[in-house]
C-alpha cells in the first residue's frame, strides 16, 4: 500500500478508536472532549423521588432582585385551593399547564414520535422518574405571584378546532399585585406567546420584574445513542456575544461564562433534534441567569424588569416560548440566531450549503433516503478531478510495486541505503508516494460536514427509505448496511497496493470489521451515505486503474527543470 493510502487509513482508524473511547467516557458519566455539557447521565428514579411537589422555590429567581424578607414570606404562602391541570390542544401541540404557578408541566409534539416508543408522541416538557423539564414564569422583586402561587383560570375553549389561535388566561393576586398570564397558541406553530399583565392594587409604586425560566435536570434524552454523543444543555444567544453553549458542571460550580445583561437574543435548552427557547421582546433589557437549584437540577432563563407600576395601573410584558423541533426554516423565522442550535461547529460554512442542497433535492424526490444517495453522488461528481488524481497516483504506485518490493528486500538490512535507493527510484520514475494526499485532504472537511448535517437533521428522524429501513435516524435493524460497508471497505483494500509489512497488512484487513461493528450503532442514514460513497469510490478507482494500466491515461508532462 502506498504511503498516502496507508497514512490516511491509519488516521481514520485512530480517529474512529478515539471517538469510540470518547463516547464510552460519556456513557460512563465522564466528560466528552468534543461536546460541552455531555458530562452526566440521568439521575435515578430514587433521586427524583426526593424532590418536593413544587420542585423550585422562589430562591431560584436571582436573589439580587428580591429582598430576603419577601422571599421568605413568599415561601410561606400556602395554596388557597387544590391545583388542577389544564390541557390545551392544537394541531401540533398538547400542553398541560398547572394552576399551581401556571407552570407548563408537559408538552407533546404531535408530529414527532418518542425516542423509545414509536407509538407515543415526543414529550419535550415533562416530570417523571426519567426527566424533569418544566417552563415557569412569575414575578420577582417582592411577595408577588410566582410559579408557586395558585392561579384561577378564566373560561374558554381548550381545543384549537377551526380557529387559528387559542388562549389560556390565568389570574393570581398576592402582595397587593394582580398578575394575569395569557398563553396564546397558534395553528401549525411551536411558538407560544406569553403575556404578563402586572396590576398594582396597592397605594405605592412598585418595581417588579418578570422571570421566565426553564427548569431541567442534566440527564440525556431517553433513547439517545450511547455511541453518538450530541450536545444536551443550556445555550444563550445575543447579537454581541453570538451563540454560547453552557456546561452543566460549570453552572454547578458557578464558573459558566455567558452573556447576562443584554437587550436582545434568547436563552434556551438544546438537545438532539429539539430545542426550547425563551425569547423576550427585542430591545427589552433583561438579565440572563443559569444556576443549580438541586442535585442534578438547574434553572436558566431571563429576568425582565417591567419598570415602575403606579397604583391602580397595569403594565404589560410580552415574550415568547419556542418548544419544538430543530427545523432550520422554522428556527430562522422564529428568532435571530435560533438556527444555530443546529451546531455544525467550525464546519458551519460548509455544512449549511450542503443542507440547503439536500433540502432542494428532497423537494424533487420526496424521500430522504434517495436524497442522501443523490446528494452523495453529486458531491462525489464534484470531486471527480481530485479523486482521479489520487487514484492515478495509487495506480502508478501499484504498477511499480513489484520493483519497489524488490528494492526493499535487497536493502532490508541497510535502512539508510534502502531509503536512498527508493528516493532515487521515485525520482527516476517520477513517482510521488504522497502525491495523492492533497486531493484526499481537501475532501475530508466536506465529507465530515455531510456527516454532521445528516446527524443533526431532524428531517431524517422517523423518515423511511425502503424495505427494512423505516427510520433513517435509527440504526439498521438487520445490520445490512453496516455489513455492506464492511464488504465495500474490503474490496477497496484489495484494489489498493498491499503494505510491505505483513503485520500492517493483517491489521488493515481487520479495519472493515472494526468499522462495521462501530457503524452497527450509527443512524442508518449516515451508514447509507458511507456505503454509497464507498461504492462510488470503488467504481471510480476501478475505472481509473483499468484505463491507466491499459495506457489510456498518461501522466501530464512536467515543465522543464521540475521533477
Amino acid at each position: 500500500m502506498d504511503t498516502k493510502k496507508r497514512t490516511t487509513l491509519w488516521l481514520i482508524l485512530a480517529i474512529a478508536l478515539f471517538m469510540l473511547w470518547d463516547n464510552w467516557q460519556v456513557y460512563q458519566g465522564g466528560t466528552s472532549l468534543f461536546f460541552r455539557g455531555g458530562a452526566k447521565e440521568a439521575q435515578t428514579a430514587k433521586d427524583k423521588a426526593g424532590l418536593p411537589e413544587v420542585p423550585i422555590q422562589t430562591a431560584a429567581i436571582p436573589a439580587a432582585e428580591e429582598p430576603e424578607q419577601n422571599t421568605a414570606e413568599t415561601k410561606r404562602v400556602a395554596p388557597a385551593k387544590p391545583a388542577e391541570t389544564i390541557t390545551i390542544s392544537t394541531d401540533v401541540l398538547v400542553a398541560k399547564i398547572s394552576t399551581l404557578g401556571g407552570v407548563i408541566e408537559e408538552l407533546e409534539l404531535l408530529p414527532h414520535r418518542d425516542n423509545v416508543d414509536a407509538e407515543k408522541h415526543m414529550k419535550l416538557f415533562q416530570k417523571n422518574e426519567h426527566l424533569t423539564y418544566l417552563a415557569q414564569t412569575g414575578l420577582s422583586g417582592g411577595a408577588y405571584p410566582n410559579h408557586t402561587t395558585v392561579y384561577s383560570v378564566r373560561p374558554g375553549s381548550r381545543t384549537l378546532g377551526d380557529a387559528n389561535e387559542i388562549q389560556l388566561i390565568m389570574d393570581a393576586e398576592q402582595g397587593g399585585v394582580r398578575l394575569t398570564k395569557t398563553y396564546t397558541f397558534h395553528r401549525n406553530d411551536y411558538t407560544i406567546d406569553i403575556k404578563h399583565d402586572v396590576t398594582n392594587l396597592g397605594k405605592d409604586p412598585i418595581h417588579p420584574s418578570v422571570y421566565l425560566q426553564l427548569v431541567r435536570d442534566d440527564s440525556k434524552p431517553e433513547g439517545q445513542s450511547r455511541w453518538i454523543s450530541t450536545f444536551t444543555g443550556p445555550a444563550v444567544y445575543s447579537a454581541e456575544d453570538k451563540f454560547q453553549k453552557l456546561d452543566f458542571d460549570k453552572i454547578a460550580d458557578g464558573k459558566a461564562e455567558f452573556a447576562t445583561k443584554v437587550d436582545n437574543g434568547w436563552i434556551g435548552m438544546v438537545q438532539h433534534y429539539f430545542v426550547s427557547a425563551i425569547i423576550p421582546k427585542e430591545e427589552a433589557a433583561r438579565e440572563n441567569f443559569a444556576r443549580k437549584i438541586d442535585d442534578h437540577l438547574f434553572a436558566f432563563g431571563s429576568l425582565v424588569p417591567v419598570g415602575t407600576v403606579e397604583p391602580h395601573k397595569t403594565v404589560t410584558s410580552e415574550s415568547r416560548l419556542y418548544a419544538g423541533p430543530q427545523e432550520s426554516a422554522v428556527l430562522e423565522k422564529t428568532a435571530p440566531g435560533l438556527e444555530l442550535v443546529k451546531d455544525y461547529g467550525w464546519l458551519t460554512i460548509i455544512a449549511k450549503p450542503i443542507f440547503w442542497l439536500m433540502v432542494q433535492i428532497h423537494k424533487e424526490v420526496g424521500n430522504w433516503g434517495w436524497t442522501i444517495i443523490l446528494l452523495t453522488v453529486l458531491i462525489k461528481v464534484a470531486f471527480v478531478p481530485l479523486s482521479a488524481a489520487s487514484y492515478r497516483s495509487m495506480a502508478r504506485m501499484k504498477q511499480h510495486m513489484p520493483k519497489i518490493m524488490e528494492l526493499k528486500d535487497r536493502y532490508k538490512d541497510d535502512k539508510p541505503r534502502q531509503n536512498q535507493v527508493l528516493m532515487d527510484y521515485y525520482k527516476t520514475e517520477k513517482i510521488n508516494p504522497v502525491g495523492g494526499c492533497l486531493p484526499v485532504v481537501i475532501q475530508i472537511p466536506v465529507f465530515i460536514s455531510l456527516y454532521w448535517v445528516l446527524l443533526a437533521s431532524i428531517e431524517i428522524r422517523n423518515a423511511p427509505w425502503l424495505g427494512w429501513i423505516t427510520d433513517l435516524a435509527a440504526p439498521d435493524p438487520f445490520y445490512i448496511l453496516p455489513v455492506l460497508m464492511a464488504v465495500s471497505m474490503f474490496i477497496q483494500q484489495k484494489m489498493s497496493p498491499p503494505p510491505p509489512d505483513p503485520m500492517q497488512a493483517k491489521l488493515m484487513m481487520t479495519m472493515p470489521i472494526i468499522f462495521s461493528i462501530t457503524f452497527f450503532f450509527f443512524p442508518s442514514g449516515l451508514v447509507l451515505y458511507w456505503v454509497v460513497n464507498n461504492i462510488l469510490s470503488i467504481l471510480q478507482q476501478w475505472w481509473v486503474t483499468k484505463r491507466y494500466m491499459a495506457g489510456k491515461i498518461k501522466e501530464k508532462p512536467k515543465a522543464k527543470g521540475k521533477s
